[in-house]
């Protein structure tokens, strides 16, 4: 293992913090960042919680909750709530800066927010659960709301959450339309039946634009392309199934516990089946096992990280043999690793595009709840399709306008700052973040500062 792999920082908010930085030089007019970079990247709530909830045991035990407003510029916060071990601060503020970034480039009227509890859930039963859930909403009280900050499912949590917190928050605003404070509810408690694997759809609809308009070459469309999966969980699975159907080879998936890998393709409806009965991808028949990471590094066209943050680095970035990445999860290629892709001609459609169809169905669920109106799915499928569609279409053609322009962006950078430093060849990525970010400048300026 070298030097240069150990000291790799992976914590997630200072790596949003890199990304910003990359993206910034490629403003048109960097005289007026002056100040406004710190503004729109700085959160702009964090709130931390002490959670004292009583076990089935009869014993109280604490939990840590956080919810961070990263902006509120382009519209009320919006994003997901998420129980996991991991949960903490940085990881809450780099994912609500995300979501301000993704929001802002699928042109949803919506600012970031993030929030989670750290909590084991395979350890808790479903009323431990539902306690900590509760609890938790009504710690938040007045900072979550309808106009404010709107929350959704995320890591290990679901519909069944959404319902709690909605049920929680109604009780303390009685006699209110409160239907609008969460998305992702079940479909009787107005959400929407297309919510379920939206953010696999989304991901889909750009990978299949994305080879038909051109992005990768030699390549245009899906059918009989090899496809490898890291993360079996809602939008691992789902995306599964959808690139199945465009006619794509899905030759490995994995989960938690491991890996699996069939170069002739699996069957994914009987791997799903295996997974409810047995609780993992692992020892599905006819399959070659892999660990769990191993998905990462077969060859394959396309790679989709569909599971956490941090897992394409520098350690492992140079055996990555895929010729696109799709990130459906959120954080999971580093910009190191970032770095040694690009230099490897790998492409990569970043999480902020990639999986940004979750928050425009959740965007779909709140209008309908604010009009008090039905949506047919059909409806806002084509809508979701449509708008994903648009996003990579600007995505890819500022990327060709920011390499087309390369020098003139370092001229301006060296006048506007007085460094020599380099401006890097940019990437999808920081195509998308630019696209974000010169959308919320926008916004803030013709707001303006007040008072």
């Amino acid at each position: 293992m070298s030097a240069t792999a150990v000291a790799e920082d992976l914590n997630l908010h200072r790596i949003t913090r890199q990304q910003f930085d990359r993206a910034v030089p490629f403003a048109d007019d960097l005289h007026g960042w002056r100040g406004i970079a710190d503004w729109l990247f700085e959160p702009e709530h964090i709130m931390e919680v002490t959670l004292p909830v009583r076990m089935d045991d009869g014993f109280v035990h604490m939990f840590r909750g956080y919810r961070v407003l990263h902006s509120a510029i382009r519209g009320p916060g919006k994003g997901g709530v998420r129980f996991h071990p991991s949960a903490g601060i940085d990881e809450v503020k780099a994912l609500a800066t995300w979501m301000s970034w993704k929001c802002a480039l699928v042109d949803v009227p919506f600012g970031g927010a993030k929030g989670g509890v750290a909590c084991d859930t395979h350890r808790l039963s479903a009323r431990e659960k539902e306690r900590v859930t509760r609890r938790f909403t009504a710690a938040l009280g007045d900072t979550i709301g309808p106009h404010t900050d709107i929350p959704a499912p995320d890591l290990y949590t679901d519909a069944q959450t959404m319902a709690w917190m909605y049920d929680t928050y109604s009780m303390m605003h009685p006699g209110e339309a409160n239907l609008p404070v969460v998305t992702g509810k079940p479909v009787e408690l107005g959400g929407l039946a297309a919510r379920d694997g939206a953010t696999a759809r989304g991901a889909f609809y750009v990978t299949d634009h994305f080879l038909a308009i051109g992005g990768l070459a030699g390549v245009d469309s899906l059918d009989g392309r090899t496809v490898a999966i890291q993360g079996f969980g809602s939008a691992g699975r789902h995306a599964a199934g959808l690139f199945r159907d465009a006619g794509a080879l899905v030759v490995a998936v994995s989960d938690s516990r491991g890996g699996i890998y069939d170069p002739a393709g699996l069957n994914v409806r009987a791997v799903g089946r295996f997974k409810d009965e047995t609780g993992t991808v692992v020892g599905f028949p006819g399959s070659e096992s892999l660990p769990q990471a191993g998905v990462l590094e077969l060859e394959c066209d396309i790679l989709i990280p569909a599971a956490i943050e941090n897992q394409i680095t520098i350690r492992n970035a140079s055996r990555v043999q895929a010729r696109l990445v799709v990130e459906a999860a959120n954080g999971p290629t580093t910009p190191a690793a970032d770095d040694i892709l690009a230099e490897r001609g790998i492409k990569l459609l970043p999480d902020v595009l990639a999986n940004a169809g979750g928050v425009v169905v959740s965007y779909f669920e709140w209008a309908q709840n604010i009009e008090n109106q039905k949506w047919e799915e059909a409806d806002v499928v084509e809508k979701l399709r449509t708008r994903m569609q648009r996003a990579t279409e600007v995505v890819l053609t500022r990327r060709t306008a920011l390499v087309e322009g390369l020098d003139g962006y370092r001229e301006a950078w060296e006048e506007a700052t007085k460094s020599s430093a380099l401006v890097a060849r940019p990437d999808l990525r920081t195509a998308a973040q630019v696209v974000a970010i010169q959308r919320c400048r926008t916004a803030a300026l013709q707001r303006g500062v007040w008072p």
